[in-house]
């Protein structure tokens, strides 16, 4: 079974978050509202942080220098489409006001209000992730491993913490 790797980045500003807009994509059909971001390259399998720092700078222009406390939060694992899909997403605040954003081919970047957040068309493991971090993430500093999946209620999401894991043996 193959695995796919992606890393998203998603920037606060306050109460606004950068957002792209993108048409169609290997993935899905149709439009769909997303953090800044994309799949591993070779060199970049062992290191989602290295991958999330070259999509957010190819997708909005943005450098490690724009941003701060960039912190993996999420660690996503579902199965779709006979692959097993493991998204990395960040979560940063903007440090650089002035930094100007680029638009890409890969969609249309806005900032939007955090109070229209959930009123756009998003992946459902990304909703579900951004309304945790609201609610509860950004209180502390835990990556959680999030399991996505379905059961006869429809999709269904859980959230672990991670912690230290040593064996006795």
């Amino acid at each position: 079974m193959k695995i796919r790797n992606i890393a998203t980045v998603y920037v606060l500003d306050g109460d606004k978050i950068l957002l792209m807009h993108r048409v169609g994509s290997r993935l899905f059909q149709g439009s769909i509202w997303v953090g800044p971001g994309g799949h591993f390259e070779a060199d970049e399998i062992d290191d989602p942080l290295k991958c999330a720092l070259r999509e957010l700078r190819e997708e909005t222009g943005l450098s490690s220098d724009d941003v701060s406390d960039l912190k993996l939060k999420y660690i996503t694992t579902r199965k779709a489409s006979g692959e097993i899909r493991q998204q990395y997403i960040f979560l940063t605040s903007l440090k650089n006001k002035s930094a100007e954003l680029i638009q890409s081919d890969e969609g249309q970047t806005y900032w939007v209000p955090l109070s229209e957040l959930f009123s756009r068309k998003m992946a459902y493991s990304n909703t579900e992730c951004l309304k945790h971090y609201l609610d509860i993430g950004k209180l502390n500093d835990d990556i959680y491993a999030v399991a996505m999946g379905s059961n006869k209620d429809g999709l269904a999401v859980r959230f672990t913490a991670l912690t230290e894991y040593e064996t006795t043996q």
